[in-house]
């Protein structure tokens, strides 16, 4: 299992998103973005912090 904490990224922030993948946590991630943080889209440098914070739980 794999999870990214938002906070890592986005200060303040206590959403966690889990996945079994990399990619479902990218796809969680994404989906957290949009629905919390009103983000159409999400930038590189956005993606490439939420990969670096995927951690093994």
């Amino acid at each position: 299992m794999k999870q990214f904490a938002c906070g890592s990224v986005v200060p303040g922030c206590d959403g966690v998103v889990l996945g079994e993948t990399v990619e479902d946590v990218m796809a969680a991630a994404a989906a957290h973005a949009a629905d919390v943080h009103g983000m159409d889209s999400v930038p590189d440098d956005v993606v490439a912090a939420i990969q670096a914070g995927i951690t093994d739980v």
